[in-house]
């Protein structure tokens, strides 16, 4: 993967270096900018029948997974959309050689934040706005579930244009309420 093909990916890594408060961390897939893959398992027990899926972004607090950001710049599809996260949701913990293989178990209350691009979008010709409006509803009304972790939910829209601004204070906003609980 390269910062060409995945330019809101690493324009969105790059925001949340700058807005993390210091009592965070970040980890950021090769797709954001960094150097690894972000695996999230069933288990604490690392292997191939426990991975469940690989994210975009951590944000750890305490050696604990505060945030799960999933970014989609082409498969924009309430399927696609729900996969990510109830994959993440049915997670337990991420674990990966950069820390010894030792699990990093999700807080008692996990943010999943997912970033949709826009850019391919017309406007005035799409219903895509409205659809993620009601999916983002959807899915905080059932939240949270059962065994999950994953307490609240923030869909977000825009382009690699909106990151650096209007973006970029909706995460401050949700990055500050998730890192203070």
């Amino acid at each position: 993967m390269t910062r060409r093909t995945h330019t809101m990916h690493v324009a969105i890594g790059d925001v949340f270096e700058k807005i993390l408060p210091k009592s965070c961390s970040l980890i950021r897939d090769e797709a954001c900018g960094g150097k690894q893959r972000i695996p999230l398992f069933a288990t604490v027990e690392k292997s191939r029948k426990t991975e469940f899926c690989d994210v975009d972004l951590l944000v750890l607090k305490a050696n604990k997974i505060k945030i799960i950001v999933e970014i989609e710049e082409s498969d924009v599809k309430p399927t696609q959309i729900c996969g990510k996260f109830l994959t993440s949701a049915l997670a337990r913990c991420y674990i990966h050689e950069s820390r010894k293989n030792e699990p990093v178990e999700m807080d008692d209350s996990v943010t999943f934040i997912q970033i949709v691009d826009t850019s391919k979008l017309v406007k005035d010709k799409t219903a895509k706005f409205k659809q993620w409006e009601g999916l983002g509803k959807a899915i905080n009304r059932i939240l949270p579930l059962r065994d999950s972790r994953i307490t609240t939910y923030r869909l977000l829209y825009g382009s690699e244009s909106d990151v650096n601004s209007d973006l970029q204070k909706k995460l401050i906003s949700i990055v500050e309420e998730a890192c203070n609980r």
